[in-house]
């Protein structure tokens, strides 16, 4: 059984997590963390430092700036350390990073496994099709979300420079420009509106033809289900950064 301890409790995410796994029989919740605590059927604190129960692994769906609380207690208990929120600065990546040489922590812009293997399969086709492909990425969210690009479509165009033969730039505002497209860059492009939960295309335009590869979330629990299942991989691992390679590899 693994215990966990879920960052969030109260919010959107925290609502689909504790349904998850309301439903399954390896894992439970023992103790929820939020700022605007809410009754639930386990004890929610408004900060990590007042949890009392013992917990395997920590979820994290809040906010960025929970980062560094969430980072001290794990290092100080050893608690797994699952983190699906998003937005982080450079920063708060490399804090990640360096907490993770002493916890055991799980990182990724994206929890879903479907992403995960859109990523997998936009490297094949950068492969292939070469520099003679112009790549563009396209995300769509509701209007509620904050940050822009997405980390999904970051980690997506991270992957794609990963099988690059030359060094490749991100263009976020080409609007603001009056000049021909380079070879060497990647278009991303934002849209915000409704209740999108979340769509990234990935085009390839080469000669005469066009190829995308998409992935549509119809529901926010795909990120649930992903998060829970880290959450129970995390459980005994040693310090170090885990992502998604390693739970579906």
């Amino acid at each position: 059984m693994t215990n966990i301890i879920l960052v969030g409790a109260c919010g959107k995410m925290g609502g689909v997590i504790a349904d998850v796994v309301s439903k399954r029989d390896d894992c439970k919740i023992v103790a929820g963390v939020d700022k605007f605590p809410k009754e639930c059927s386990f004890p929610v604190y408004k900060s990590i430092a007042e949890v009392n129960e013992n917990a395997d692994v920590i979820i994290d769906f809040s906010h960025p700036s929970a980062l560094e609380d969430l980072i001290n207690y794990s290092t100080s208990t050893g608690t797994a350390l699952v983190i699906a929120t998003t937005g982080y600065d450079d920063a708060q990546k490399k804090t990640i990073q360096k907490a993770s040489e002493n916890a055991p922590i799980f990182f990724t812009y994206n929890m879903s496994m479907g992403i995960n293997l859109l990523a997998n399969l936009a490297k094949k086709a950068t492969e292939i099709l070469g520099s003679d492909f112009d790549i563009e990425i396209v995300e769509k969210h509701h209007n509620q979300k904050i940050d822009a690009p997405s980390g999904t479509a970051l980690m997506l165009a991270d992957a794609i420079c990963e099988v690059t033969p030359n060094p490749m730039k991100y263009e976020y505002d080409r609007h603001a420009k009056r000049e021909k497209r380079t070879k060497n860059e990647i278009g991303l492009h934002a849209i915000r509106g409704g209740t999108i939960v979340g769509e990234h295309d990935i085009i390839f335009a080469g000669r005469d033809e066009i190829i995308t590869l998409s992935h549509s979330a119809r529901s926010k629990e795909v990120f649930a289900v992903g998060a829970v299942n880290a959450a129970v991989y995390m459980k005994g691992k040693t310090a170090g950064l885990y992502d998604m390679k390693e739970l579906i590899g």
